[in-house]
């Protein structure tokens, strides 16, 4: 599949990107080499492949949900840099 000039303006004006007038054939061509290869990934044999997750191998450990009562305003209160009357502190935003 090849791109032509329209398509590579019409790509970096959906991509947000700015292409001069004079790097048109020079993008053109980097976007080919770009589809080439992908291309070229299409013709890899991949059945029986499990897709991948990971490179590693590694169950995630879970911890045992246990409900608590929580009661720790004062605990989570300490890192705050301000605080008053028990509750965070913050700068006002919005005028």
């Amino acid at each position: 599949m090849a791109i032509d000039n329209d398509t590579v303006k019409k790509v970096a004006l959906l991509a947000q990107l700015k292409v001069d007038d004079d790097k048109l054939d020079e993008t053109r061509d980097a976007f080919n080499k770009i589809l080439n290869w992908v291309a070229q990934l299409d013709e890899v044999d991949t059945q029986g492949v499990e897709p991948l997750v990971s490179v590693h191998e590694q169950t995630l450990i879970c911890r045992e949900d246990v409900v608590t009562d929580g009661n720790k305003k004062d605990e989570i209160l300490a890192n705050a840099p301000l605080k008053e009357f028990g509750y965070f502190a913050v700068p006002k935003v919005v005028e």
